[in-house]
């Protein structure tokens, strides 16, 4: 279990760290909007990034985003729930050495059929190989 909880917190890191880049690439690529009134001293440009360049970063990051959501469900689907208690486990567990058991009884009546089956068409194949060196 602890397997999973260590899963669960890297896949919850890495997507704490994609929304985190993804908020810096905005950031980085946006522009600055202009306020009526409010003039700043000292004008700097933003770097200007083609908008396809970012259409690209905002694909990816929305791919990567909804990937790792996607993980982190399955992972915290995965986890056992709190209703499983013990006596349900030791339940289950034989609930499934009962079918177990029913399934090896199948088998081996089907090996049985199997081995008649076997000593049959040996015992055809030895009447005809005896019928063919007689001749």
């Amino acid at each position: 279990m602890a397997d999973r909880l260590t899963q669960l917190q890297d896949m919850v890191n890495l997507q704490a760290e994609n929304l985190c880049n993804s908020i810096g690439v905005l950031q980085q690529c946006s522009v600055p909007s202009k306020f009526t009134g409010f003039e700043r001293s000292g004008s700097q440009t933003p770097q200007q990034n083609n908008p396809q360049q970012q259409e690209d970063y905002a694909q990816l990051f929305s791919q990567l985003i909804t990937r790792y959501a996607k993980d982190i469900d399955q992972l915290i689907d995965s986890l056992p729930s709190d209703e499983s208690s013990q006596e349900l486990q030791v339940q289950s567990l034989q609930q499934l050495e009962e079918e177990n058991r029913l399934e090896s009884q199948r088998l081996e009546e089907i090996v049985k059929k199997g081995e008649d089956l076997l000593e049959k068409i040996q015992s055809v194949l030895a009447d005809i190989a005896n019928h063919q060196i007689n001749k």
